[in-house]
């Protein structure tokens, strides 16, 4: 018997998959605990619909996350931390404090976990910041840091 899978199924499939399985395992145990229907003409275009739509919204946020990036590219964002007189800052600028800038200054929301920062900011000077806005896109961004 042809059935679509709905939900992700050890051993059998993901959901969207059209598996064939044994008549007894797809009726008492796939149909009924709500894991798969059964491959009729409707249930397949409807599966097809569906990964259409799920194909336009995936484009068009990898769009809008390209288009952000662009933005994003031109902005530059300062912080001012407590440093010594030979330019050494007392702690480190955290990706929390960046994001509160980023909304302070500019507007711009991100979440501080999208941030990429390899080594702490512990000098003052410029940096460049890149940001995960998206699996396939990265953008940087300015950051100043300055003395207090």
């Amino acid at each position: 018997m042809k059935v679509i899978l709905l939900k992700d199924v050890k051993a059998q499939g993901k959901a969207g998959d059209i598996i064939e399985a044994s008549e007894g395992y797809a009726r008492n145990f796939l149909l009924s605990k709500g894991l798969a229907v059964e491959a009729t003409a409707k249930n397949l275009n409807d599966i097809k619909l569906k990964k259409q739509n799920d194909a336009k919204v995936a484009a068009q946020e990898l769009a809008d996350a390209k288009e952000f990036a662009e933005k994003l590219k031109e902005t530059a964002v300062s912080v001012k931390i407590k440093a010594g007189a030979d330019g050494r800052t007392f702690g480190s600028v955290s990706s929390k404090e960046i994001a509160e800038a980023l909304k302070k200054q500019k507007g711009i929301e991100i979440d501080k976990k999208k941030f990429i920062i390899k080594d702490q900011i512990k000098n003052l000077g410029a940096y460049m910041i890149p940001v995960r806005l998206h699996p396939e896109v990265t953008a940087e961004f300015k950051l100043h840091v300055e003395a207090e």
